[in-house]
């Protein structure tokens, strides 16, 4: 399927319509990926994230809500909330699938034509990394049997072993 690419890197450079953020549920950026992104796209990201918070009052665990990207090479970041790892006892999986679908909802319904995507869940919050990376490729790929958008999906791997594990899934998924 060559609407999904796999790469190591560092998500704030990649050049897509949308970056997806694994932000925490206040979405006024954090550790990791999520201060990463806040602080490569600017004051514009926070000021997006403010209004949501106004409105809604943050984003629960596997929601997601979409501002502006700033100064990042891309036109908007999708914030998802992952959960927080707790020994798969508290709907864990179905959490973070509906990170997964619920962003490509919102890309879709936004026109984003390619999306790039963090390990959601794998740093802080101690998902297992080969749980996370099989949870993502099946959710995506069943996404994409349904809806034809986004056109390229881009799985951003921080480091070797989610990048290991995801291009396992990717290729036992499709093989």
């Amino acid at each position: 399927m060559n609407r999904i690419k796999i790469v190591k890197g560092d998500i704030t450079k990649v050049k897509v319509d949308a970056i997806v953020n694994a932000a925490n549920s206040s979405l006024m950026g954090g550790g990791g990926v999520d201060g990463a992104i806040h602080r490569a796209g600017g004051p514009e990201i926070l000021e997006d994230c403010r209004a949501i918070v106004a409105r809604q009052g943050g984003c629960k665990t596997g929601e997601a809500v979409i501002t502006r990207a700033g100064n990042l090479p891309a036109k908007y970041v999708i914030h998802t909330v992952g959960p927080v790892w707790n020994n798969g006892k508290k709907n864990e999986e179905a959490l973070l699938a509906n990170c997964y679908f619920n962003s490509l909802t919102l890309a879709a319904n936004n026109d984003v034509k390619s999306i790039a995507f963090p390990n959601i869940s794998t740093g802080i919050y101690h998902f297992p990394k080969d749980l996370a990376a099989r949870i993502a490729i099946e959710t995506i790929a069943v996404f994409l049997e349904k809806i034809f958008i986004p056109d390229e999906i881009i799985l951003v791997c921080f480091d070797d072993e989610n990048l290991e594990y995801t291009n396992h899934y990717y290729n036992q998924y499709y093989s």
